[in-house]
């Protein structure tokens, strides 16, 4: 064996071999315990979800004009307060507006502008900075684990393929991804018990992949390598379905219902340059699915300690586009929901949409830094300190007056 190869990381690359995704080293969904009861879900809607057509500004005189093909088919039965009503593929999510349970802050946005580019975008939502400085690699969702005392990995957990810059940094989280279980023979896994059992830190690594591996219901051991071949393909099967979702969301359940105190994962599909008509309610279902599946794995108790805030990287353009979709756009939306929100209103100041009154003449105008809201709803769960939230979290940052989104 190469020096430069020592025991422990060739075992560490042979574990994460065997099981890269249900390893405690990869991540798309993270989670965390911490010394507070209340619980917060971080989702990043990856593509740029247009919050015009999610929640609807019907009182505005200047939406149907602005979405000839886009504002048909108002529904009475969606009606929220009057001048906003929900997308038909939110319908399944009406029951919790109307429980007091979901919210929305309209006309948000981080202070990206004008670039209009997905990655960098995203970038700057996940890290939590007034500009992208090229150097900044952590998030802003680890920069507050980084100021509670006795943080642990069981904290906060990552869910997905994806390494999340939003939970990225020293502070520790716990990952664990849908995709595949750990594979391994009987003979192979009795093989790395042996050969870890001088090496207590890697045994421990190993025990707490198997732990992870099996708490969404799997074996981790299978019997043969056709056996485990197939676990495998059926994994995939069901993440590249309708399930995906719904095994992070009751991953993240199970999690959050134990230790865990904060969770973060992404959903993607929400770049909808052409025929959103047809290709917005799919992921709109799925958001509205993974929430309702979130609210009953947690079970009444902890739903009622539990505060779900959705956030996407930018808006979309006011008008429609040629090929019946919208472009990468500013103002954008953000959804609120759990036990612990304040529901059953839309939040923020509303710009309008008149033609003077868009951001380039084009976008929905921004009222307000999206950050300060995240920043007030882990000041209002957890008490986090107004001085770290503006200085560290999201440096630069004015938070404001309470808005009093919480109860």
């Amino acid at each position: 064996m190469p020096k430069s190869l020592t025991r422990r990381t060739f075992l560490s690359r042979a574990a994460i071999g065997c099981s890269l995704a249900a390893s405690p080293l990869v991540t798309p969904v993270s989670f965390a315990a911490a010394p507070w009861d209340n619980r917060l879900v971080v989702i990043i809607l990856r593509g740029g979800l247009d919050g015009l057509d999610a929640v609807r500004p019907w009182g505005d005189a200047d939406f149907a004009a602005a979405r000839p093909t886009l504002a048909e088919g108002r529904d009475p039965a969606l009606d929220l307060d009057g001048y906003f009503g929900l997308h038909p593929g939110l319908a399944p999510l009406m029951p919790l507006w109307q429980a007091g349970e979901l919210g929305f802050v309209h006309a948000v946005s981080t202070p990206y502008r004008n670039k209009r580019s997905h990655f960098d975008g995203q970038d700057m939502l996940e890290a939590g900075l007034p500009a992208l400085d090229g150097i900044t690699r952590d998030g802003w969702l680890n920069r507050m684990l980084q100021g509670v005392p006795g943080a642990v990995a069981e904290t906060t957990y990552a869910i997905g393929r994806e390494s999340m810059l939003l939970t990225r940094g020293p502070a520790p989280v716990s990952r664990w991804t849908p995709e595949v279980d750990i594979g391994l023979s009987a003979q192979g896994l009795m093989l790395l018990e042996l050969t870890m059992q001088d090496d207590p830190v890697m045994a421990e690594v190993m025990q707490q992949a198997i732990r992870l591996a099996g708490q969404d219901g799997d074996g981790v051991v299978v019997a043969d390598e056709a056996a485990m071949m197939q676990d495998m393909a059926a994994d995939m099967k069901a993440l590249r379905g309708t399930k995906g979702h719904l095994r992070i969301a009751d991953f993240a359940a199970t999690q959050l219902r134990d230790t865990a105190r904060i969770a973060s994962f992404s959903l993607g599909g929400w770049d909808t340059h052409a025929r959103q008509a047809k290709n917005l309610p799919k992921s709109l279902g799925t958001l509205s699915q993974t929430l309702l599946r979130l609210r009953d794995g947690l079970g009444a108790a902890v739903w009622g300690k539990t505060t779900v805030i959705a956030m996407t990287e930018f808006g979309r353009t006011v008008r429609e586009n040629g090929t019946k979709g919208t472009d990468h756009g500013t103002g954008g939306l953000m959804l609120l929901a759990g036990g612990a929100v304040r529901g059953g209103q839309i939040y923020g100041t509303w710009p309008g949409l008149s033609e003077a009154a868009l951001f380039d003449r084009r976008d929905l105008m921004p009222t307000d830094d999206l950050r300060r809201w995240a920043a007030w709803a882990m000041r209002s769960s957890f008490g986090i300190g107004r001085d770290q939230l503006e200085r560290t979290v999201f440096p630069g940052l004015d938070l404001g007056d309470d808005p009093h989104m919480l109860l």
